[in-house]
């Protein structure tokens, strides 16, 4: 599947929910700060009316704290919906236009009697609807959503997916094991991006992301025209540590990196 990024996605305001979030953080360290004033009234009237002021005191900012944290939680929470609610939609909208677009220069063709060029068209769609329908079948929704959607993050790169038949990773591999993978594989994909052999200007840059199996390990390899520095293997390392993932260098120009992962749920 090719995924051609181009247009970025109109994210919510993350500023305005920071400085809601910001605000709520502040009130259990404010709450907090005010035990001083009871603590210092006992010091300077030490009488049973002072210790019970405290008490009461103590008490109203313990229950301060705790709603504040919960409505902070919350304000986290409805924060991050939002935005993964915003990626489904600019998704959803790529795929309508892409839709379109197919459609569109499939019946130009069929108006133009050019029935070769009509059927190379559907044969393109057959394979873009089956390379999705093989995505979503990676079982592990946090993959499945970075794929689908990755064309609605706004990154200049086009990304071709190719899984083998029948692969379904949630079989495979467990669910924490699986958030692993994903974040692996977003890692290496950002930093293959940012990385050294850029692109001439105007011209979009190539990954191929290959699924398998080997020898009873879930194999992920990612095919470009760059191969990692050393710093980006440490550091994808080190990010990858005790966990189930490893990486791997072949000895390939096309191979950017590969990663393994034993089976097992």
């Amino acid at each position: 599947m090719l995924y051609l990024v181009t247009v970025g996605v109109d994210q919510p305001s993350f500023v305005e929910r920071g400085e809601a979030m910001k605000s709520w953080k502040r009130v259990p360290w404010i709450a907090a700060c005010s035990l001083l004033i009871p603590l210092v009234f006992v010091m300077l009237y030490p009488a049973m009316i002072s210790s019970v002021v405290c008490a009461l005191w103590s008490v109203a900012v313990l229950l301060i704290s705790v709603n504040a944290m919960k409505k902070q939680a919350e304000a986290e929470r409805r924060a991050i919906i939002q935005s993964m609610e915003k990626t489904a939609i600019a998704s959803l909208n790529h795929h309508r236009h892409d839709w379109m677009n197919d459609l569109q220069v499939l019946y130009g063709y069929l108006r133009l009697g050019k029935l070769d060029k009509s059927l190379q068209c559907v044969e393109r769609i057959k394979e873009r609807v089956t390379e999705e329908s093989r995505i979503s079948r990676l079982g592990i929704p946090s993959l499945v959503f970075y794929l689908q959607s990755f064309r609605a993050s706004g990154i200049a790169l086009e990304l071709h997916v190719e899984i083998e038949d029948e692969l379904q990773l949630s079989a495979l591999v467990s669910p924490e094991d699986g958030e692993s993978l994903t974040g692996a594989i977003a890692d290496a994909i950002r930093a293959y991006q940012y990385g050294g052999g850029r692109s001439s200007w105007g011209e979009v840059r190539k990954l191929t992301l290959n699924f398998g199996q080997d020898h009873g390990d879930v194999v992920v390899r990612l095919d470009g025209d760059q191969t990692p520095d050393p710093e980006t293997l440490r550091q994808l390392s080190a990010v990858l540590k005790g966990k189930k993932v490893r990486t791997e260098q072949l000895p390939s120009e096309d191979t950017f990196i590969q990663f393994r992962m034993a089976c097992g749920i």
